[in-house]
């Protein structure tokens, strides 16, 4: 089939009945819940994206395999203008959701895609393994579905390893084999978007001790197999509110779940590894699952703190308070966290590196420096626009307070900005401003953006020595060496 439409998917949607649950109630008809049919529609115009003449041939591809039309998140890189083709794709998709969303069908796509190109690697532990994640990689490719993934266990006694906590099937293992398949038990989170996600792929990062066999876990299911429950967060928007007023929130919700598997058949065809500590501790550095989809985090986390910060210097110039030297300065370091972000992909792609499958990744330090920066730089931005923003983000009317024609005098009067700019126009930017930095669904936001890599502490700790054995400190025995100076060591 290759690229499908919006309407394509909401289709596959509306024909499927995952086990949802969302407020203590069982959803049973997705589309037309208030929460979710706006999130679906705005995930239907990124499919729709790729019919776009003026968009079609710069975010997809025609596949060698199939001759089909295929996006680019599924084009396996063996050279330079690859990642640069992956890339388009990425800030296409980013810009029409501001970054606001992430996990749009692109990033796991990429997921998927290096399991297929670093198949070699499962193959050494299991040669069904490796053609399992083929297949896969081509079905998803083939018919442009739309995954989530939950590789987090839940957070109970993190002091203990999975086989240590007080219940065997706290954290999903395997409870027995059949000749269907695996049967598996047990929770795994965080699975975002997952009650209008077509499939759901499964893995976890390093850290497996002998005694984890059992969780030592890789597959893909269809998001409605039987046995599986999506236990969803409170939304942080009941799907009612007004557009206007909450311009972000109502389009944008990206619900997060913990998925709990119910004695769910795994088929063996969808297993990608099983009952080994070693296979799963090198999975995520040896399958390129860190690095690839660090490319699409990346870009993403670029124009969502482009976007931030545009709308922290649109908020700054309509009520002129950008006339401060102090406030001069707390912009103008946002723009150069931009920047930063902008001119460090830059340097990841044109150093990338190559795995054993041919396959170019972008440069480790560049990227990984990345996400080392977009937890701070995020959080900074939402806070200098809070404090541009002070008590005049807490004072924002109604549309319906601005639609009163017996109102809107002091609408005007009272809610205008510098010359030029009127009360209607500075009241909605104050909302888009308040749905990214005070409302729950901004908050949401800023708390995935601090840990959406991880714990940022961890990974900086790993960064620091990775980045200390790859080093020589040349410089630094140089400049200790000063034997071969006149004079050095008190001689004439």
């Amino acid at each position: 089939m290759g690229i499908r439409t919006g309407t394509q998917y909401i289709e596959a949607l509306k024909a499927r009945q995952p086990e949802v649950w969302l407020s203590g109630r069982r959803v049973t008809n997705l589309y037309e819940d208030v929460v979710f049919k706006q999130p679906i529609h705005e995930i239907a115009k990124l499919y729709d994206m790729q019919h776009d003449p003026a968009r079609q041939d710069s975010i997809t591809h025609i596949c060698e395999e199939t001759g089909e039309r295929v996006n680019n998140a599924f084009l396996v890189p063996k050279k330079p203008e690859h990642l640069q083709a992956r890339r388009q794709v990425f800030e296409e998709f980013a810009k029409v959701t501001f970054g606001l969303m992430g996990r749009t069908p692109d990033f796991l796509n990429v997921v998927v895609t290096s399991l297929y190109s670093n198949a070699d690697f499962l193959a050494k532990y299991n040669p069904d393994w490796a053609e399992n994640a083929k297949n896969y990689y081509r079905h998803v490719r083939d018919n442009d579905l739309f995954l989530t993934h939950a590789i987090i266990n839940p957070q109970n006694d993190r002091s203990k390893t999975s086989h240590e906590q007080q219940d065997t099937f706290t954290h999903l293992g395997a409870v027995r084999e059949t000749p269907e398949g695996l049967i598996v038990r047990g929770a795994k989170m965080l699975a975002t978007l997952s009650p209008i996600t077509d499939e759901v792929i499964v893995y976890s990062f390093p850290g497996f001790k002998p005694g984890d066999e059992r969780y030592a876990l890789a597959f893909a299911l269809p998001i409605d197999t039987p046995g599986l429950r999506i236990l969803c967060r409170e939304p942080m928007q009941d799907g009612t509110r007004c557009l206007a007023d909450h311009p972000l929130a109502s389009r944008f919700e990206e619900m997060d779940a913990l998925l709990v598997f119910n004695d769910v058949l795994v088929p063996w065809d969808r297993i990608f590894l099983y009952n080994n500590v070693e296979a799963a501790n090198l999975l995520y550095p040896k399958a390129g699952l860190g690095q690839q989809p660090s490319h699409q985090t990346g870009v993403r986390g670029l124009i969502k703190l482009q976007f931030a910060t545009e709308v922290a210097m649109r908020v700054a110039d309509s009520i002129g308070v950008d006339a401060y030297l102090n406030v001069q300065n707390d912009l103008g370091e946002l723009a150069q966290s931009v920047e930063s972000i902008r001119a460090l992909l830059r340097v990841a792609e044109l150093e990338y590196e190559t795995l054993p499958s041919g396959d170019l990744v972008p440069g480790y330090n560049p990227i990984e420096t990345i996400r080392g920066l977009l937890p701070t730089f995020y959080p900074r931005a939402i806070e200098v626009m809070q404090i541009i923003g002070a008590g005049g983000l807490l004072m924002s009317p109604t549309e319906g307070d601005l639609t009163n024609p017996e109102l809107a005098e002091d609408m005007e009067r009272y809610y205008g900005g510098r010359e030029g700019i009127s009360g209607t126009d500075r009241i909605h930017l104050f909302k888009l401003a308040w749905d990214l930095c005070g409302e729950a669904f901004g908050q949401r936001l800023l708390q995935y953006e601090r840990y959406y890599t991880g714990d940022p502490i961890r990974k900086k700790a790993i960064f620091y020595n990775n980045y200390k054995k790859t080093h020589s400190f040349a410089m630094v025995e140089e400049a200790l060496d000063v034997s071969q100076i006149p004079g050095a060591y008190g001689q004439n």
